[in-house]
Formats: C-alpha cells, sequence, structure tokens
C-alpha cells in the first residue's frame, strides 16, 4: 500500500492521524523530488567518459576498438548491475541504497578523473562507474511504493526525466575540462555525490508499510525471471528505452555521414533529439494514468515504425527527415514512460524492485546492440537503409506484441 492510500505508517495512534495526515500530505512529491534529483547526478557521473572519449584517445593513444570498449564498458555494467540493485532495493530499501550507491559511485569517478592514466584503468575506472547507472532500480520501487496506482504513470515519467543526467554530461563534460583541465568534470560531479547522498540519507523515507521479501538475492531474481510479464517488459523496454539511448549515441555519426551536416550541428541536433525524448517521458506516463499503458505503448510504437520507414527512404532533412527523427524521439521517450507505468499496474509489490532491475537491464542492453548494427550495415551497403527497415520491423512487431499477448496478461485477474 502506497503513502498516499495508508496516510499514516502502521501503529499510529488513532488520535494523531489528522494531524499526521496534513503533516505528510505532499511528502510524495518531496520523495520524487529527491529521488529524480538522486536518479539525475547519478546519471550524470555515469556518463562521463563517453564525451571525453576523443580527448582520451589522443592523450592516451587508443585505437578505435580500444576507445569504444572503454566507452561501452560503464553502459554495460550500469545495465547488468540494475537487476542486483533492484533486488537490495526490495529488500533494503531506498533509503539506505540511494546514500549508498552515491557514495560509492564517488570513489570511481574521481578514480577516472584524478588517477586513470592508461586505457587498463580508463576500463577498471569505467566498470566501477557503471554504478551509477543503477540508480535507476533504486528510484522506480521508492517511487512506485509512494503513489497511488491512478498517479504511479506520471510520477514515474517524472522520475524518469533524472536520465537527463546523460545530455548534462554530454553538453558540459569538455567544456568543463578545457576550462578546469580533465579532472575538474569528474571533481563537480563527485561533490555534488557526496552532496546528495547526505541529503537522501537526513530526507528520504521509504513509504509506510513497505515489507521486506523473503530469500536470498539470487532466489528472488530466479523467481522474478520466471513472471511472464517482466520478460514481456523486458522486449517493450528494450525497443524504447533502447532505441533512444541507440540513437542519441549514433545520430551524430549519421548525420554527419549522411547528410555531410558538421559535428556541431549534428550534436546539437542530437541535443534536440534527447530532449525532446526526455520531456515526452512523463507525457507517456501521463497518458498511461488517464487511458491504459498498453494502448499507449501500442500507439507509440506504431507511430515509431512508420517513422522508421520515413528515415529509410533518406528523404531531405529539412523537413521530412527532421519530423522523422522527432517523431522517433517523442514515441520513444513517451514509450519508456509508459512502460514502468505498467511495471506499475502488473508487477507484484514485493518484487517491484526486483522487476525494475531486470527491464532497466534490458533497456540498457538494447541501446547497446543498435549502433553496432548500424555501422555493420553501412559498412557493408554503404548506406543505413536496412538498418532502419529492421528497426520499422522491430517496431511493429513490438507494437503487435504489447497489443496481443501484453494486453490479455495486463488484464484483471489474469
Amino acid at each position: 500500500m502506497s503513502a498516499e492510500q495508508a496516510g499514516t505508517a502502521p501503529g499510529t495512534r488513532p488520535g494523531a492521524r489528522a494531524a499526521g495526515t496534513s503533516a505528510s500530505a505532499g511528502r510524495p512529491n518531496v520523495m520524487l523530488l529527491l529521488a529524480t534529483i538522486g536518479f539525475f547526478v547519478n546519471f550524470w557521473a555515469w556518463s562521463l567518459i563517453g564525451p571525453l572519449g576523443p580527448t582520451y584517445q589522443e592523450d592516451l593513444a587508443l585505437t578505435p576498438i580500444q576507445l569504444s570498449v572503454a566507452v561501452a564498458v560503464p553502459v554495460i555494467v550500469g545495465s547488468l548491475g540494475r537487476i542486483p540493485i533492484g533486488a537490495l532495493t526490495d529488500r533494503l530499501g531506498a533509503r539506505v541504497m540511494f546514500p549508498l550507491v552515491s557514495i560509492l559511485t564517488i570513489i570511481p569517478t574521481l578514480f577516472v578523473g584524478l588517477v586513470a592514466d592508461n586505457f587498463v584503468m580508463i576500463l577498471i575506472g569505467g566498470f566501477f562507474l557503471g554504478l551509477g547507472g543503477t540508480a535507476f532500480a533504486v528510484g522506480v520501487p521508492f517511487v512506485n511504493a509512494w503513489f497511488a496506482p491512478a498517479r504511479r504513470g506520471t510520477a514515474l515519467g517524472i522520475f524518469g526525466m533524472g536520465n537527463a543526467g546523460t545530455a548534462v554530461a554530454a553538453f558540459t563534460t569538455v567544456s568543463l575540462a578545457e576550462r578546469f583541465g580533465r579532472a575538474g568534470p569528474f571533481i563537480l560531479v563527485a561533490v555534488l555525490l557526496a552532496a546528495y547522498a547526505v541529503v537522501a540519507r537526513v530526507l528520504l523515507r521509504d513509504a509506510p508499510g513497505r515489507t521486506a521479501p523473503a530469500g536470498s538475492l539470487l532466489t528472488r531474481t530466479v523467481a522474478t525471471l520466471k513472471i511472464p510479464v517482466t520478460r514481456q517488459l523486458a522486449l517493450i523496454y528494450a525497443m524504447g528505452f533502447g532505441g533512444f539511448v541507440a540513437f542519441s549515441v549514433y545520430l551524430p555519426t549519421y548525420l554527419t555521414t549522411d547528410y555531410d551536416l558538421t559535428r556541431a550541428d549534428a550534436s546539437f541536433r542530437t541535443a534536440g533529439f534527447v530532449i525532446l525524448a526526455v520531456v515526452a517521458r512523463p507525457l507517456g506516463g501521463w497518458l498511461s494514468d488517464r487511458w491504459h499503458p498498453v494502448p499507449v505503448l501500442t500507439v507509440c510504437f506504431s507511430l515509431a515504425g512508420l517513422a522508421a520507414v520515413l528515415a529509410a527512404l533518406k528523404l531531405e532533412l529539412l523537413p521530412v527527415g527532421t519530423v522523422a527523427f522527432l517523431t522517433l524521439a517523442a514515441t520513444l521517450g513517451a514509450a519508456s514512460g509508459a512502460c514502468f507505468a505498467l511495471v506499475a499496474k502488473v508487477a507484484p509489490a514485493d518484487k517491484v524492485g526486483s522487476v525494475t532491475g531486470i527491464v532497466g537491464a534490458a533497456g540498457g542492453l538494447g541501446g547497446f546492440f543498435p549502433p553496432l548494427v548500424m555501422g555493420a550495415v553501412y559498412s557493408s551497403t554503404g548506406a543505413y537503409t536496412i538498418g532502419f527497415a529492421l528497426l520499422a520491423l522491430s517496431a511493429f512487431a513490438v507494437a503487435a506484441f504489447t497489443w496481443g499477448p501484453v494486453r490479455r496478461a495486463s488484464r484483471p485477474g489474469a
């Protein structure tokens, strides 16, 4: 039961109920704000290596393959690490896990910024920096527990805007490094992580009535994987959030290669893509609260498929090409928000963290493979047409899957 439903914690004296209700009326919103800030700062740390890739390549004489691996390691670890972190959040609560993840992330942040001076050390630091990417699996069950079912989609969509930390890293890291030295952005983020850890420990409160599940972490993770909706949600999020991640990473390369844009112009247009996707995420959650996540997801993926078809035709960038990519941004962002509105509806209450961990891992991994496919397609054919055609087919297939098996599984009593 959420705090909004319960009003007061179990065991509260009846005479204190009215005073407690008025005092805590705004607490869910405060908890949402704190969780979103924690998600934002940890994702900022998680994304620090990527923007400095060209700098590392030049200063450390890295090969293109070494650079790709160095940038990919935090993404992979941050994605897979969500599985145990989500399960631990079910057991220990976000009041423990948010400060813990933030404090531990400071260590690799400072290590990469102040110590790492060769490829192996960058890999080691990047591996542990992946911990910042697991903060997502801490916040979803926390926010889910604080809000009544009718508002969870919107609340989780707002929380999801914390992934803007990735965009802030992309926009600020290089300029901060140029002005204050390469360690500058890492020191700044380490300070923010420390400040957030203190604030979170003092102010964060797990929702009243939270109970720790029984069983070991491994046992609960295996049990969660056996739940059919976990696998269904993982596929949906791999398409929605994975598609967003893939485009935010690969779109600059595509625009410079296929449309001969300058790197600055391509980065600017990619920034617009990222911002629109981030803003659309709470919209997807809000629409899911108004209707239901399944039709929202179905429409989003169908429109994304049509936009991918337009992109495959390689029409003029203005206006048709731009419309296609902005449509992809809006629909994939909204689908990401709607996916976790669906998590809130169908995941067992004591396994929301575990389900979130697995689904979140699928989303991160979903963003890792498409750029590899696009690169391979371009190397083989000299064009991206087949890659966008595969994206369109995938989007249409997931739309059909959502309207079919997922819709049936999400019915009450299913």
